[in-house]
């Protein structure tokens, strides 16, 4: 069975993940000791501070060290562990690396990682950091795969939901400790105490659900993104995969599996 590594187990990261475990892969995904996911209840992420998570029915697992990696990986789950540089990948020798890591920039993924490697938006040139690159930007490319060149530059914008952009992001309130006084799926009113910075307390910009929260406890910067308030109020939307990772999610499945039949690996 094809190995694949994920660096990276945010939202975005999870829908690639969800979709290549369902194609029949075999998915070990690392991340940081304290994970920046607001999507928490559609990452991978948080079973680093839960131990375990699941997502329409695939099961994410914190794991300590590849022997309990590859006993997750036989029961048909997805290993999660924690593990900033991906040093585990000597030992695993994936097929496939996906650098879905979303930094913006190529922290330290190179083309000759693994014989497959991909990378998740901007900030990587197909044919010379990795073989290929998935578009995250919404719209119109949103999850083609290139085989040459980058995707489309970060704007700093958020992306438009239900008419709102910046609006909708939960920024923190100073630098601090955070917590959170909603919990994804309540709705909100703007206006309302979303969370806190320390003492300091973070206003709602708008109505809707609280589709994204970070874990209370996380340690924040000053205007840091902390989650996201969905105007469009469909509570269901706050534990299900979205559309916008659904669609990133092909366009991994689709660049592994053009990357096999190119090598012959599959018919």
């Amino acid at each position: 069975m094809q190995k694949v590594l994920i660096k990276g187990a945010g939202d975005l990261a999870s829908g690639i993940a969800w979709r290549l475990r369902r194609a029949g892969f075999n998915v070990l995904m690392t991340e940081i000791a304290q994970p920046l996911t607001v999507r928490l209840t559609v990452a991978y992420s948080n079973a680093v501070y839960e131990g375990q998570t699941e997502i329409e029915g695939i099961k994410g697992i914190l794991v300590h060290d590849y022997s309990e990696a590859q006993e997750v990986m036989k029961k048909g789950d997805i290993a999660v562990i924690v593990d900033e540089d991906a040093n585990i990948k000597d030992e695993f020798k994936p097929n496939v690396i996906i650098d879905a890591i979303m930094a913006k920039k190529n922290i330290n993924t190179d083309i000759d990682d693994a014989p497959i490697v991909i990378a998740v938006g901007p900030g990587f040139c197909a044919g010379k950091d990795c073989d290929y690159v998935i578009e995250t930007k919404r719209g119109h490319f949103l999850g083609r795969v290139i085989e040459n060149g980058e995707a489309i530059k970060n704007t700093g914008v958020p992306g438009n939901i239900g008419g709102y952009t910046t609006e909708r992001i939960i920024r923190s309130n100073g630098a601090g400790k955070f917590k959170s006084a909603v919990k994804i799926g309540d709705s909100v009113k703007k206006g309302d105490i979303v969370a806190y910075t320390e003492d300091n307390p973070i206003y709602a910009q708008i109505d809707g659900i609280v589709r994204g929260m970070l874990h209370d406890g996380v340690i924040v910067t000053d205007k840091m993104k902390c989650g996201d308030i969905d105007p469009r109020a469909e509570k269901s939307h706050c534990f299900t995969i979205s559309d916008k990772s659904r669609a990133i999610g092909g366009g991994a499945l689709e660049a592994v599996m053009h990357a096999l039949l190119k090598a012959g690996e599959i018919e």
